[in-house]
This record gives C-alpha cells, structure tokens and sequence, in this order.
C-alpha cells in the first residue's frame, strides 16, 4: 500500500523518487496521523526524508534536513541524511576486529576507521517496503554473508510508525545465521527551528548523561567514560547547544563541536529511559527521545558545508542540524567493558527508540 499522493506536505514531489537502483525499485512512503502531522520515507537507505510536526502557531515546519530527489540522496555530499546506518553504526578503529578466533577486515572510509557499516553500508541500500497502514511502514533488508566485510546473513527489519501524539516510533529488529556484529541507529539531522534554519545553537538541550565517552583526533573512544560534570560536554542541566560549542578544549577542537557518545543514565543497559529533551525558542518545538540503547551519539553537523541545495532551496552550513543517534556505543568490539555488540543466531536483536515531539507556549 502506498498512498496516491503527487506532492507531500513538505513539498517533495513524489515521482521524484521512484527510480530502479540495483534492480529495486524505490518509492517515498507517506505516513500521517489524526493530528495532521506528516512523516516521509524512503526505502533507498530506509531513511526519513521529510517530517512535519506543527509548532506553536499550529503551523506545520518540516525539521529534518534532506534533499528533493533520490538522485540527490544518492549522490550526496551527507550520505547518511534520515537513514539507517548498518551494520554498525559509528566508527570501528583501524576498520578491524577479531570474533571467535577469526579477523575481519573492512572498509577504511573516514579517516583511519571504518563508519557506519562501510563504502555501501544499510544507507546506500534499497530496503523492502510494506506499508502497514496510513501510519506505519515495514523496511526489511538481507545483508548476507560476506557483504561489506561482516560475516553472517543479517536479516534486519526496521518499523516506522507515526503515533497519534505525534511520536516517531522506530523499533529495530535483526537476526543472524552466525555470529556477526551490530549497532543500528537512525541518522536523522534535526532543526527545530524548521530544516534550512542557520543554526540549531539556539536550541535548549538537556541529556540524562552523567558520563560520556572522550575521544582520540579520528573520534575514537579512549576507553572509559569521563564525567560531564565541569566540563563543556555537560548537558545534565539544560542550555544551549551553542553555549559551549566553540570552547578550546581538544574534544571539541577535533570533531569541530559535539560529535560524541553520551552513556545515558539507567539501572541496566537495557533499559527503556528518556534520553534528552531539546526545544527551539523559535517555534517552541520540543522533542523528547526516548530509547532503550545505552547511549546516544550527539552530533551537531560539524562537517555539513552548505555547498549543495537541499529540500526547497535551502542550505545546510555547518551546525545547522543535530543528530541524536541512539546506540551502543563506538569502537564496542575493541572494548570488553562496553555492552555488547556481538550478535548471535540463537539472539534477536530487538529494540526501540521514540522521537515524540510537542509544543511549549
């Protein structure tokens, strides 16, 4: 099933992404609730490619950046644009790990390590679709045995549903014939203040994060976790993003602002807690996260250029949109004391993330 729309609520016209990539064909998916709030997707790296929430005028702002097409999509400077990274979400040093006994090697693709699954991780993928009903859209896709470098067919279903109290449900769910590795997220870039605003420094974050992870110059952890406390990467009160951004400290100096793992604050790794809040003055959008992942990967679009045109003439300069990437945490198969990342074929991998988003007067 998929909806008899031309144009969605955000302007991208559909016929704009229907094209034969790797012999699948791929379509944008349009979900809206009873509110009248529209979330699009689509199937070329299962990713959100537009998502209409209103703000406090009752006015509806798209609040994730993208582009018009899915050749844009696929030729863009910021591949990862709303799409689900896979298998592994965040970087891998060296691009190398050893599982039962035996090394794997990957691809080098950003700086000396391996990111977010590789040359053609899941983003680059075209992904099944089944469109549940008006609100819910099923992507499935077989990563087999060898692809990329990751041993084990990897069958991986994500489900997006758009909730009637305009929450974005994400849940994730993968199984594997042998044992393999996996941390999938959602790269979503988010403006509250409406996608081609200049800047999210204005936006009020708050994280439930008393620890986060420091990193090296290729933004791999060094180990163990460090205290926020004292510290620009603090966000356990809630400011502005901006407030700290530009501090001389070596974190922030290398990833040209945030670009770090957060260990949420929870009884076990498992547990299903609030992430963070964060609200635009602008628009008085505030959008809550909830996950059950261990952490989430604060990124403010530090390497965004603003060279390209993206949804509706708009650009993205640098720090114009943040992600909030739900996730175990990076480098995880290099460190015994993280959660784990390993996935085995008697498991499932099951898991759940939610944006909600609502309005402060």
């Amino acid at each position: 099933m998929n909806n008899r729309i031309e144009t969605t609520k955000s302007g991208l016209l559909c016929a704009n992404f229907e094209k034969v990539v790797d012999g699948k064909h791929t379509s944008l998916f349009i979900l809206q609730n009873t509110q009248g709030s529209e979330l699009t997707i689509s199937n070329y790296g299962a990713r959100i490619a537009s998502l209409m929430v209103p703000d406090n005028a009752g006015t509806l702002v798209d609040i994730v950046t993208g582009h018009n097409s899915i050749d844009e999509f696929i030729n863009s400077e910021e591949p990862y644009f709303g799409a689900i990274c896979g298998r592994t979400g965040n970087r891998i040093s060296k691009g190398k790990f050893t599982l039962e006994g035996k090394e794997y090697t990957l691809a080098i693709n950003n700086g000396p390590n391996s990111l977010h699954g590789g040359l053609k991780g899941f983003n680059s993928v075209v992904w099944d679709a089944e469109q549940i009903d008006k609100q819910t859209l099923a992507l499935t896709y077989l990563s087999k045995d060898g692809e990329e470098g990751f041993p084990g067919n990897l069958s991986v279903t994500v489900t997006y549903t758009l909730t009637d109290d305009n929450s974005v449900e994400i849940k994730y769910e993968a199984t594997t014939d042998k044992t393999t590795i996996l941390n999938l997220t959602n790269h979503a870039y988010f403006n509250l203040s409406g996608a081609g605003d200049p800047t999210i420094g204005d936006h009020i974050l708050k994280i439930n994060a008393d620890y986060y992870l420091p990193t090296d110059d290729t933004a791999i952890p060094y180990g163990k976790p460090e205290k926020v406390q004292g510290t620009p990467m603090d966000f356990s009160t809630p400011h502005e993003i901006g407030l700290n951004i530009n501090e001389k400290t070596d974190q922030l100096i290398w990833a040209r602002g945030y670009d770090h793992t957060y260990i949420l604050n929870k009884k076990d790794e498992a547990e299903y807690v609030q992430a963070l809040e964060c609200y635009s003055p602008k628009t008085g959008i505030e959008m809550v996260v909830y996950t059950d992942q261990p952490g989430v990967q604060l990124y403010t679009g530090n390497w965004m250029t603003g060279n390209f045109v993206g949804k509706n003439g708009q650009r993205y300069p640098a720090q114009s949109a943040v992600c909030f990437e739900t996730q175990h945490y990076p480098d995880s198969i290099h460190n015994a004391d993280y959660p784990s990342i390993i996935l085995k074929p008697e498991d499932k991998f099951e898991s759940k993330t939610v944006f909600k988003f609502s309005v402060r007067h």
